[in-house]
């Protein structure tokens, strides 16, 4: 989660803001007239503008193929300017969105593991009504209700090996996403809100367990230079 919300955002913030919007410089050198909006920090030359320019779409493609939708909605949204308040309106209804549709196929497959033995019980009833119908030749009692229990049977298998499993499954990978989700937005909102990025790494850290929290202190620790940050 912090590899996602603090140097990946923080790192495509500081570089689209940088090439994009922070030092947009004009030039009138030509046609006083017209000014000419220059994107980029250094503009001494034509190989530094080139450089410059493909800097920038280096980094927006690839921003466009790694960085998840939820992701680059927030992120755009902080550069748009959008008020803080607004942004966490914005990301909470996506949030909620996400669940929802997310909780449909988890109710679906619940659903089914809850009428899976009802199902076979039904059956059991059928083939027990089968079994009494034939008393006669008491050689067929056994094979009929036999019969008749298999499909309960099938139906508690098929509900707690295919269907709750399953469920619980799905509902397990919506409860993380929507977790990495919020850490994500409130990551953005601390970049906006221009907090030091020691404080935001701090407060993500706040979502995970001290065990973890533990764990990545000591990597950075050993991996950071002497007077640095890992």
């Amino acid at each position: 989660p912090v590899a996602i919300c603090s140097p990946l955002i923080g790192h495509a913030r500081r570089k689209i803001l940088k090439h994009v919007t922070a030092n947009s410089l004009y030039n009138s050198d030509s046609e006083p007239n017209k000014r000419t909006i220059l994107i980029g920090a250094n503009w001494n030359t034509r190989n530094a503008r080139i450089k410059t320019i493909v800097d920038t779409a280096r980094i927006i493609r690839y921003a466009r193929f790694t960085l998840s939708f939820f992701l680059k909605k927030g992120i755009m949204l902080i550069v748009d300017g959008t008020d803080p308040e607004l942004v966490r309106n914005i990301m909470d209804t996506e949030l909620g969105a996400i669940d929802e549709r997310h909780n449909e196929k988890v109710m679906f497959w619940a659903n089914w593991g809850s009428m899976g033995p009802a199902w076979g019980m039904i059956g059991t009833l059928i083939g027990l009504v089968n079994m009494l119908y034939n008393m006669e030749d008491m050689a067929k009692i056994g094979p009929n209700m036999a019969v008749a229990l298999l499909t309960t049977l099938y139906g508690s298998l098929l509900s707690n090996w295919v269907c709750i499993p399953i469920s619980f499954k799905l509902k397990m990978h919506n409860a993380n996403e929507i977790k990495m989700k919020e850490i994500m937005v409130e990551g953005l909102l601390s970049i906006q809100a221009g907090e030091n990025p020691r404080v935001i790494e701090e407060k993500l850290k706040s979502f995970l367990a001290p065990s973890v929290r533990d764990a990545m202190n000591e990597g950075g620790e050993d991996g950071a230079p002497e007077g640095g940050e890992a």
